[in-house]
């Protein structure tokens, strides 16, 4: 028999499940993942930062957790809701059974609950905030208190919470195995003399992979990097990386971002740098109802009216009706219509809201990564 947990929202509502075994309580904003598998990548995925994260599958763990599958280092959920964890595991890359992993972790976890029901209610109020709890020092009361309370993400800078503390080198011989088919890109005498540099906001490890997977070298710097610091670097390509909450206190970013704008160095922005991107543009950010966080969500180019199924996981969305004129639409929820993608206009800088390193979802829109090395490409030979 588990301990009792208890889930707490800001408008009062309670929900009574079934505690992993982990004491405590912790307080954040409430998003819903719709992914059906890779669960270990969305935990350790540093956008995260500050949420409590509900896994609409109702059957969680079954594959186990390793190594390999973690997007960072640690996991950086607040805490985590399921409706039914798998108590064994059978997957060959399996190291330790799910409920042993976030145990090890101290991830508080609720499960039995009526996820179904709880995800119509965020679809339909918006995000909330709650306090999931499992200790008896806890009560309703001082629960709601908490989640009330609670801050959010909007208006707070969490990127340097995530962000890496020293500037540091991958090299292409990290991952010799080629993830995916590059071969429709230009060719050099020495691609391993292509040089990216990575804005850490709170980078996915499978974007390392992937950049590599080109026969590229990577110097990742901490997200307040200044520009001048960058260019000393000699950087073919800047990668503008995802991130945590809201992008608009990252203002050390976006000024960086203007001076790379003003040398024309190709830019790829992704999620947060997407926003970034945009921001550096003078368009405005809004905070979504609901924000989008799953593998399924379509996506089409509307330039070529083609329909790519996507990763997303982000809370903010870059304002249509604030887009200046050098910014060309590229890419258009159909779910909601939000923006998706954009280019500039005369300059190598283009972005996505997406994940289109995926981990986990579907690869549809990894080829945003060979147009991303063609522009550093021609950067290169004609510099």
């Amino acid at each position: 028999m588990r301990n009792l947990a208890t889930l707490v929202l800001e408008n009062g509502i309670i929900f009574h499940g079934e505690s992993l075994g982990i004491e405590g309580s912790v307080v954040g904003e409430i998003v819903f993942n719709t992914a059906m598998t890779g669960y270990q990548e969305i935990i350790t995925d540093p956008s995260y930062l500050n949420q409590i994260v509900i896994l609409t599958h109702p059957h969680i763990g079954n594959t186990g957790t390793n190594l390999i599958d973690m997007e960072s280092d640690k996991i950086y959920i607040k805490g985590l809701i399921i409706k039914n964890v798998s108590e064994t595991s059978d997957h060959f890359n399996n190291q330790k059974n799910f409920i042993d992993y976030l145990k090890d972790n101290n991830v508080i976890t609720i499960t039995e609950i009526d996820t179904r029901k709880l995800t119509r209610m965020l679809r339909k109020l918006g995000s909330l905030k709650g306090c999931l709890y499992t200790s008896n020092k806890e009560n309703y009361y001082t629960a709601y208190k908490k989640a009330f309370n609670f801050d959010g993400s909007q208006g707070f800078d969490l990127v340097k919470e995530v962000s890496t503390k020293f500037i540091y080198q991958h090299i292409k011989h990290d991952f010799p195995k080629k993830i995916f088919n590059t071969s429709n890109i230009f060719q050099l005498k020495d691609s391993s003399k292509i040089h990216i540099v990575v804005y850490d906001f709170g980078v996915k490890r499978n974007i390392l992979k992937l950049l590599i997977s080109y026969g590229c070298n990577l110097t990742i710097v901490p997200a307040d990097t200044r520009a001048k610091c960058v260019l000393k670097l000699l950087p073919d390509g800047i990668f503008l990386s995802n991130g945590p909450g809201d992008p608009k206190p990252c203002v050390y970013a976006i000024n960086a971002i203007k001076i790379f704008l003003e040398k024309n160095i190709p830019m790829f922005g992704v999620c947060l740098g997407h926003q970034l991107l945009a921001l550096a543009n003078g368009a405005r950010i809004i905070k979504m109802k609901c924000g989008h966080h799953g593998s399924n969500h379509p996506v089409k180019n509307v330039l070529t009216n083609k329909v790519i199924i996507t990763s997303q996981n982000h809370g903010f969305t870059v304002d249509l009706k604030t887009l200046p004129k050098n910014i060309q639409i590229t890419h258009k929820s159909l779910f909601d219509g939000t923006l998706q993608g954009l280019s500039l206009k005369n300059k190598f800088a283009f972005s996505f809201q997406g994940h289109p390193e995926s981990s986990p979802g579907p690869h549809d829109s990894r080829l945003l990564f060979n147009k991303f090395i063609n522009m550093c490409i021609q950067f290169k030979q004609n510099n």
